[in-house]
């Protein structure tokens, strides 16, 4: 059916509905007087008339709360699993600018692990999945792109350069 030529109730009368049952009991019968009065009014159904009172009702939100902030794991502890991923794929770059994969990096630091200045780092086997690390080595500017670009050039005061 067209979006047109369906029947719609007037928020203005969904709300002073809601207003008007928020003021009677629960189990109230007249509760549902009401409801059919509108749904009779607007030549609806009443259970399409309590379907638009939980449409209009409904809060949305803007974003997700954990917007940003990694499910996984917490960010103190998917970051440094993040930046090993991204040396190992820094340092297998060769003249090509050819890198190991995201995917075969975390099959690395899972199966062998990475020996650092802390001692041997092993990531538990499922824990981190490709598009998660993808994702957050480009949130948190960890990607190939960037870690290859050359910083930009400063002049020196004085105007020697």
């Amino acid at each position: 059916m067209p979006a047109s030529r369906r029947k719609q109730i007037p928020v203005d009368s969904l709300l002073q509905l809601r207003q008007r049952l928020d003021r009677l009991p629960r189990k109230s019968p007249e509760r549902a007087n009401q409801v059919a009065a509108i749904a009779e009014l607007y030549g609806l159904s009443a259970s399409t008339v309590y379907r638009e009172m939980n449409r209009v009702r409904r809060p949305h939100a803007a974003h997700r709360t954990d917007l940003g902030k990694p499910r996984v794991l917490a960010q103190s502890e998917l970051e440094p699993y993040c930046e090993l991923v991204a040396a190992l794929k820094l340092r297998t770059t060769n003249k090509n600018n050819r890198h190991l994969s995201t995917g075969r990096a975390i099959e690395l630091l899972e199966d062998y692990g990475v020996e650092t200045a802390h001692g041997l780092v092993r990531a538990p086997k499922g824990l981190l999945k490709r598009p998660t690390v993808n994702r957050y080595l480009l949130l948190w500017h960890l990607d190939q792109s960037r870690l290859t670009r050359e910083p930009p050039r400063r002049a020196f005061p004085g105007g020697a350069q």
